[in-house]
C-alpha cells in the first residue's frame, strides 16, 4: 500500500464535456519506425508496436484533452519497456489540439471519430483496432501510470487467474481515492441517500462505495470499480462483448462488470498497481450531473426493472438532500420528467 495520505471524503467523479457530431471518423495517426526516439532526449523509453501480437493493447478515449495526452503517453512508454504494447487513442471530436498532440507521437494509433460517440462508444471503436493481444487496458485520458503498474496488474492476472484487474487510483495530490464499489441495491441506495458522506463506517449493505480503508490495502476480488483504469483479458472482452452505448457516460462500467460476473469472470483489485487520476479535466455541468443520476436509474431498469420505481424514489430523495447545490437542480427535475431525458448528452453516430 502506498505511504501517501488517503482521501476518504467523497466519491471521485470525472466530468466530461462532449461536443456535437462533426464529420466522418478517420484514422489519422501514422506509425513510426521502431528505431525512432520518443520523449525526453537521452532518456531510454519504450516504443509502441504498430503491428503483430502484443501483451497489452491500451485504449484511451479523449475529448478536448490536449493538456493530458502527452503525460499519459509518456507514462506508458516506461511500461512498454517491460512488455509489448500497442496504444490506440480514440478522439471524440475534440475542438482543441488533442488530435494534433497525439498524432505527434508517430507510434500511437490515433482514431479521429469526427463525432461524439460517448465514452462507451469510443471504447468500442478503439476495440476494433487492438489486433492480436493478450489483454486490453482502458484508461481515462487524464490519468498517468505509475511505473510498474501494468506489470503489477498482469502479475495479479497470472497469480489468481483474474479476468479483470483494477489498480489503486490516486489523486494528483497523492491521496488514494475510494474507487471500489458494490452492486447497487435498494438498501445501499437508501443508505447513501440518507447518510451521504457521513457515517463512513456504516455496514456494506448500506453503501455502494467500499469505505473500509483495509479494503484498499490488499488485493482481493471486487464487484466493480470506477472505470478510470481497467485491465481485461482479451478472452473475457470477446465474450462480454461491446460496452453498452446507451449509457454514453457513467454507469457503463457498472454494466460491464455485471455482465462479466454473469459470465463467470472474476475481477480483482491490485493495490501495488497505482494510477494517478487528475479528474475534472473537462469541467462540470448540471447536464452531466443529471446524466450521472439518470444513468444509475437506467442501469437498474436494464437489470432489475421491477425494483426501478423504488430506486427512482431513493434517487429523488438523494437529490433533495443536495438542494443547496445548483448543479443538482436539473437532476432533481429530470428524474420526475422522463421525456426530458432526451435532452441529456447522448452518443451520436458518424455520418
Amino acid at each position: 500500500m502506498s505511504g501517501t495520505p488517503e482521501n476518504w471524503g467523497g466519491q471521485p467523479v470525472t466530468w466530461w464535456a462532449y461536443g456535437p457530431c462533426c464529420t466522418e471518423g478517420d484514422v489519422v495517426g501514422a506509425w513510426g519506425s521502431a528505431s525512432e526516439t520518443y520523449g525526453v532526449p537521452g532518456e531510454v523509453q519504450g516504443v509502441f508496436r504498430r503491428d503483430g501480437a502484443v501483451d497489452v493493447a491500451v485504449i484511451v478515449v479523449t475529448y478536448n484533452n490536449e493538456g493530458d495526452v502527452d503525460a499519459l503517453i509518456s507514462s506508458l512508454r516506461s511500461e512498454a519497456m517491460q512488455c509489448s504494447m500497442r496504444v490506440i487513442l480514440v478522439d471524440n471530436g475534440s475542438v482543441d489540439a488533442t488530435v494534433a498532440r497525439a498524432s505527434a507521437h508517430a507510434d500511437v494509433h490515433v482514431v479521429d471519430t469526427g463525432c461524439n460517440l460517448g465514452y462507451a462508444g469510443g471504447i468500442n471503436r478503439g476495440s476494433t483496432f487492438v489486433g492480436e493481444t493478450e489483454t486490453l487496458l482502458i484508461l481515462n485520458p487524464d490519468t498517468t501510470v505509475v511505473p510498474g503498474a501494468v506489470a503489477a496488474m498482469r502479475r495479479r492476472r497470472e497469480l489468481v487467474g483474474a479476468d479483470l484487474v483494477v489498480p489503486a487510483l490516486e489523486g494528483s495530490d497523492g491521496r488514494r481515492a475510494r474507487s471500489l464499489r458494490r452492486e447497487p441495491s435498494i438498501s445501499r441506495r437508501l443508505g447513501d441517500a440518507v447518510c451521504g458522506r457521513f457515517w463512513n463506517s456504516r455496514p456494506s449493505w448500506l453503501s455502494e462505495d467500499v469505505r473500509d480503508r483495509a479494503a484498499y490495502a490488499h488485493a482481493h476480488p471486487v464487484e466493480w470499480a470506477t472505470g478510470a483504469a481497467l485491465m481485461v483479458s482479451a478472452e473475457a472482452a470477446n465474450q462480454i462483448g461491446p460496452w453498452d452505448e446507451r449509457f454514453f457516460l457513467y454507469s457503463e462500467e457498472t454494466d460491464y462488470f455485471r455482465r462479466a460476473r454473469e459470465l463467470g469472470f472474476s475481477a480483482w483489485y491490485e493495490p501495488s498497481a497505482r494510477v494517478i487520476h487528475a479528474e475534472g479535466g473537462s469541467g462540470r455541468s448540471p447536464a452531466l450531473v443529471a446524466l450521472l443520476v439518470v444513468n444509475s436509474l437506467r442501469y437498474v431498469e436494464k437489470h432489475r426493472p421491477v425494483a426501478a420505481p423504488i430506486h427512482r424514489a431513493l434517487l429523488i430523495l438523494h437529490e433533495l438532500r443536495r438542494w443547496r447545490d445548483p448543479d443538482h437542480r436539473l437532476a432533481r427535475t429530470i428524474l420526475w420528467r422522463r421525456k426530458s431525458w432526451e435532452q441529456l448528452p447522448q452518443g451520436e453516430k458518424t455520418k
